[in-house]
């Protein structure tokens, strides 16, 4: 798994919503990439959900969102209509983003459920991985990108 102060993998894959998103493009803010295992199962839905239902105020903390699974792009794209989400649902059913950020399970072809933040120029900052404790990934998403804004509000001016 890709560790704190690695260069995060770029990646390019169509979104639920028919954008095209490159974590490249997505330089100059932090960006909450978070894996999840399958969509429409219970604790996969749940996590997206609150991802959705934060995800103004994860903005208002100059972050943007990502969500990755090894779905079908058909699947990602029921997944992101049905639960009205708000931001990039990237299917990944040849999981090479999956990969690169070493997230597979080893003997199944399913991911585990991670978050990271990667920051402004590209290097993982955060790393979360509970596969059943969903509500911890976005409560220490939520207090890094807190702290880290208030570490930034003391900068002294230059």
């Amino acid at each position: 798994m890709i560790e704190v102060g690695a260069a995060a993998p770029d990646f390019e894959a169509e979104s639920f919503d028919g954008r095209r998103v490159r974590l490249a493009e997505l330089r100059g803010r932090p960006v909450v990439l978070y894996f999840f295992p399958k969509a429409f199962t219970p604790i996969c839905t749940i996590e997206t959900r609150r991802f959705r239902d934060n995800y103004a105020d994860l903005v208002a903390l100059g972050a943007e969102v990502i969500g990755v699974s090894p779905d079908r792009l058909d699947t990602q794209c029921e997944f992101g209509r049905r639960h009205n989400v708000n931001f990039p649902l990237l299917a990944d059913p040849e999981r090479s983003i999956s990969l690169a950020y070493g997230v597979l399970w080893p003997l199944v072809p399913r991911a585990r459920r991670v978050t990271f933040i990667v920051s402004e120029k590209g290097i993982v900052e955060l790393v979360v991985w509970h596969e059943f404790q969903v509500s911890k990934h976005l409560d220490e998403v939520f207090l890094y990108l807190r702290k880290r804004a208030g570490a930034a509000e003391r900068r002294p001016l230059p």
